[in-house]
């Protein structure tokens, strides 16, 4: 997280002991014995505090009873609002306090070491809620923001809440990833996942940070379609959800490093990107293997209506041309989708539907029948489930809980 100059970070250690004793015990012990465990760390957190003016941020209630304060930013807001949703905040209230804490117009101070644009997001959150009138890819600043903190503090309910908007952006069902694709088309038909989903460098380091692994495998699956060299480069620094001071840092997770041009830019882990690159292997397998074995030398249905028609021969020729159109496209280069085997396969079944092909006279249809295009469609279904449940083991985990393959 982001550390203002001269700020000593050793002073961060009894709120991260804290943590680490009330999460510990926090299912086996209640009130007194948690402040047993963390009264003298408190002390020391409140008694180590600058005597500089306080900046005051949103929220600041002037009602308010304690004041929050990380990175030169003050935050003014209520001990029952803490203590109700927090088992740390309980522990630390329970504490007697000492004399000499330092006061902000007779309301005592705690020093935090957390980003101050996270602990702002969080507050706002905490106090108004978690809302998003119009989904887009910069709610992640706000969500990461918010997870980022309530994991730390155990605030159960705002976890979940961002956990859950993070599980829609990044499911781990076929259908929701439709869902999902969808919702990444623009009103002209235009695919541009960007506006409406974070860049999924930003997902990955988030996820390992906080350990909401169930996200990983569709982030890493949407960034296997990048290509090799914007994998390695990586995204652009996550901006802050509000720009609140000039000494406010958004929590960056992951390696930061600089693209060709200069820029600063937020890269994945070696092993991630060594863990994207070979998925993105494994994705071009995939479509390949379907081009070979439901298309190369593919039969007619059953019931074709041609087949007394020269054997089917209208039929056959229309999966040739699918065929010939997927190896062309790339799976998908064309459409900005690169390596994108599931998409691969939704275009070759929208083919057998689709009346914009020309036979160098005019736009016409492929000439395909309805039992042969119903025997493709349910091929296509089933090669998709079968890709979509290899998806994880791809990118090295064992399921979509996002569980490390033990070697």
């Amino acid at each position: 997280m982001g550390q203002l100059p001269g700020h000593k970070r050793e002073r961060s250690a009894p709120v991260k002991d804290i943590l680490r004793r009330v999460k510990s015990t926090r299912n086996r012990m209640e009130g007194s014995a948690v402040a047993k465990q963390v009264d003298e760390e408190t002390r020391q957190v409140q008694v180590e505090t600058s005597e500089e003016e306080l900046v005051h941020s949103d929220p600041w209630f002037s009602d308010g009873n304690i004041v929050l304060r990380t990175q030169g930013l003050a935050f003014k807001v209520h001990r029952g609002q803490l203590e109700r949703h927090s088992d740390v905040f309980r522990g630390i209230f329970s504490i007697p306090q000492p004399a000499d804490i330092p006061l902000s117009e007779g309301i005592p101070i705690l020093d935090l070491h957390d980003s101050a644009d996270d602990l702002r997001c969080f507050l706002r959150a905490l106090y108004d809620g978690l809302y998003y009138k119009n989904l887009s890819a910069n709610d992640f600043s706000v969500i990461s923001s918010v997870m980022r903190i309530s994991t730390k503090y155990l605030f159960d309910h705002l976890q979940e809440r961002s956990a859950s908007r993070l599980s829609m952006d990044w499911p781990n069902t076929l259908a929701g990833w439709d869902s999902r694709e969808l919702e990444a088309m623009d009103a002209l038909g235009r695919y541009n996942p960007r506006t409406r989903f974070a860049q999924p460098i930003y997902v990955i380091n988030f996820a390992r940070e906080v350990g909401h692994l169930n996200i990983l495998p569709s982030a890493f699956y949407d960034l296997c379609r990048y290509s090799p060299s914007k994998i390695i480069e990586g995204a652009p620094l996550l901006p802050a959800p509000e720009i609140v001071s000039s000494m406010s840092t958004v929590s960056q997770a992951g390696q930061e490093g600089q693209s060709p041009d200069g820029v600063m830019n937020v890269l994945l882990s070696p092993s991630d990107a060594r863990l994207v690159l070979l998925g993105r292997e494994s994705a071009q397998r995939a479509a390949a293997s379907f081009i070979e074995d439901e298309l190369s030398s593919r039969s007619i249905a059953a019931d074709c209506h041609n087949r007394e028609r020269e054997g089917g021969r209208v039929c056959r020729e229309s999966f040739y041309f699918i065929m010939l159109n997927l190896l062309r496209a790339v799976g998908g280069i064309a459409h900005g989708r690169e390596c994108d085997p599931l998409y691969t396969l939704t275009q070759a079944v929208e083919m057998t539907s689709r009346s914009d092909f020309s036979d160098g006279l005019q736009l016409c249809s492929l000439k395909i029948c309805a039992a042969c295009k119903l025997d493709f469609a349910h091929s296509v279904a089933l090669g998709r489930e079968q890709i979509w449940s290899k998806i994880p083991s791809w990118f090295g985990m064992e399921d979509f809980t996002g569980k490390e393959i033990k070697v």
